[in-house]
């Protein structure tokens, strides 16, 4: 016997030791974000909610169901006897209007087991009236062999044009590519959504590669109840090949219509893919000019050469931030950002800032140029900052100029520097200076930049330069000099994977400084450890090697992190609770390193205003509990 199935679709961490007044006020911003929230939801107000008026929903009989697991969900889910088993006792159902849903019951479990690829399942339903009891409905269910895809046939009614192999798509035939990715292979369960979720799926690919008017002419399911096999049978309707014309720019009128037309990829005459035109668009979003853009296909037209529609939505010239936050690191600040997205109407971008508090003071201002012709952006940055932290403080100023390449998987950035910095602690006093080239490498494959869930991140760093430095101990008189060339490493890999509900992520990180002294080079180019975003339970910068009893910048450094993430609640997806183990430590030689041990929990609440993280980490070595918080607000103002 032989059934046509129904062919129908269905769709930078912070730390702090423990502070009950700190304690106090985040548990308070916590309440008012909740009730703030609450407020805002239709049963709270002056109005009642009309289900205090109604009736209680009260049982009118009950249902066993005798099926396996997943089965008999499906049934007391979909089954009109289970969504009518509550009403109100004024619609109570009568034990003849009981008996006509049972009596359905068969045929309606019958093509719910179909949607599952139970084509030969035997449904009987037994009703009994035990006395002082609610009656009762047994539904039994026999689900018989499951039917099996046996076959998969796709076909076309016109050739598809060759693919041009690439690193990322490296197949040429179209129509053994689709064969190939379709997901509902031979051997497989055949299931109604899998089957429409197979249709949908391969119809957006082809799509996406150069045929984005193309439809199923027609598909068929052919089921064997008796042998208990499918054949799956489908008739693309390619429609024409797509080529890209020409770029059409619509909303640009404060910038520079060349900055769009720089980042596309794609030529006038290629064809078309959705791929292409995706890169595209997060390549304008990331510009930093537009707080919109839309890039689309037009095949309205020819198909030889079909326009290429680019929307953007401009922001304005002149935007500031203004934030207030606190971190465990370095204390309350707040700060002042301000962005000139054309400065002196020529074709760079400016951000400067301003971050005012008593453990961190910094003045910055960064200029980078719309993207050149290469997609290479040219760049000059400067910046001095007072740093109070592991009882010292460290004042140091930079400059740079380079070049950086930003993409949807790669970062590279180029440049030349000078920094100097001075560290005075109860130790010593060191000041040191450097020039160098350096070369930074990053590459992510991540479902999110800002928030990642799932995939990985590789950065690489490198560079080399000449130091000078001079440090004076108060253990010894007169000064320590220290010069020459030197080299520095660094790399840092993340990994991001959901597991059961659970969201873990992973962190590795080590770096080493090449150079005969460390006197030799500024203590921003030296290492250290501790605090969040590094190994929580300890202080921020207190983990290194030791001079006199005060911790300096090391040579080398190494950490580690393991956490784990879980929604508390569906009520509020944006509220995690975490488990997490930290390690690491900074040294002046790998021998000579000896890593610590973090653990804690935490909270982390992902805001509308911005990221609160608030963990409670011990410290192994040190055999004590700190407090790591992290909290902020900005807000913009325009003109």
């Amino acid at each position: 016997m032989t059934r046509r199935a129904p062919d129908r679709l269905r769709a930078g961490r912070f730390e702090v030791a423990w502070g009950a007044t700190l304690l106090r006020a985040l548990v308070g911003s916590l309440v008012a974000l909740a009730l703030g929230g609450c407020a805002m939801l239709p049963f709270f107000g002056d109005k009642k909610d009309d289900a205090e008026k109604a009736e209680p929903l009260v049982e009118q009989y009950d249902i066993e169901v005798d099926a396996p697991a997943p089965l008999k969900t499906l049934l007391l889910e979909y089954l009109d006897v289970s969504r009518f088993q509550k009403a109100p006792r004024s619609e109570a159902v009568t034990s003849s209007e009981l008996d006509r849903l049972a009596a359905v019951v068969p045929a309606q479990a019958k093509t719910l087991l179909e949607t599952e690829g139970y084509f030969s399942a035997d449904v009987t339903i037994a009703r009994s009236d035990p006395p002082g009891a609610l009656p009762l409905l047994k539904i039994t269910v026999v689900p018989g062999p499951r039917v099996e895809v046996a076959r998969v046939a796709i076909d076309a009614t016109a050739p598809l044009a060759p693919h041009q192999p690439s690193r990322e798509e490296p197949w040429g035939d179209r129509l053994d590519h689709i064969r190939s990715v379709w997901p509902l292979k031979p051997g497989q369960p055949f299931r109604q959504p899998a089957w429409s979720s197979a249709k949908t799926s391969t119809l957006a690919a082809v799509r996406a590669d150069a045929y984005p008017t193309a439809t199923w002419k027609e598909t068929h399911a052919l089921v064997d109840a008796t042998a208990n096999t499918a054949a799956l049978e489908l008739t693309l309707e390619p429609g024409p090949l797509y080529h890209l014309g020409e770029i059409r720019v619509q909303g640009i009128s404060r910038f520079d219509e060349t900055a769009v037309r720089r980042l596309a990829t794609f030529f006038p005459g290629a064809q078309h893919s959705e791929r292409l035109l995706l890169d595209y668009q997060d390549r304008l979003l990331k510009l930093g000019l537009f707080e919109g853009a839309s890039v689309e296909l037009d095949t309205s037209g020819p198909p030889d050469a079909a326009p290429v529609i680019v929307k953007v939505k401009e922001l304005t010239q002149h935007q500031a931030n203004f934030g207030i936050g606190y971190s465990a690191n370095t204390g309350p600040r707040t700060s002042v950002e301000h962005y000139d997205r054309k400065v002196f109407g020529l074709p760079w971008v400016s951000h400067s800032t301003l971050i005012y508090g008593p453990d961190q003071k910094l003045l910055g201002i960064e200029l980078t140029s719309y993207p050149r012709e290469d997609m290479w952006r040219n760049l000059l940055a400067a910046n001095i900052e007072q740093l109070r932290a592991a009882d010292e403080e460290r004042n140091s100023s930079t400059a740079r100029v380079g070049r950086s390449f930003d993409s949807n998987r790669y970062e590279r950035l180029a440049y030349a520097e000078i920094t100097q910095a001075r560290v005075d602690n109860a130790a010593l006093t060191d000041k040191s200076v450097a020039a160098s080239l350096n070369y930074h490498w990053l590459q992510r494959d991540v479902d999110n930049i800002l928030q990642p869930t799932v995939g990985s991140a590789l950065s690489l760093q490198g560079g080399g330069g000449y130091g000078s430095g001079r440090e004076q101990r108060t253990d010894r008189p007169g000064e320590e000099t220290s010069k020459g060339p030197f080299l520095r490493a660094y790399t840092r890999y993340n990994y991001y994977r959901p597991f059961g509900g659970w969201y873990a992520n992973a962190r590795v990180e080590a770096g080493q400084v090449f150079v005969h002294s460390r006197i030799a080079v500024p203590d921003t180019i030296l290492f250290r450890a501790g605090g969040d975003n590094s190994v929580r339970g300890y202080g921020y910068r207190t983990l290194g090697p030791r001079v006199n009893g005060v911790v300096v910048g090391g040579r080398v450094e190494t950490t580690a992190s393991v956490e784990l993430e879980h929604v508390l609640t569906e009520r509020l997806p944006s509220l995690f609770g975490a488990l997490f183990v930290d390690a690491g430590n900074a040294a002046d030689r790998w021998n000579e390193l000896r890593p610590v041990v973090g653990v804690g929990t935490g909270l982390h609440y992902r805001s509308p205003v911005g990221p609160l993280r608030l963990d409670v980490a011990y410290g192994v070595n040190e055999q004590r509990w700190r407090l790591h918080l992290s909290v902020g607000v900005t807000f913009a103002a325009t003109q």
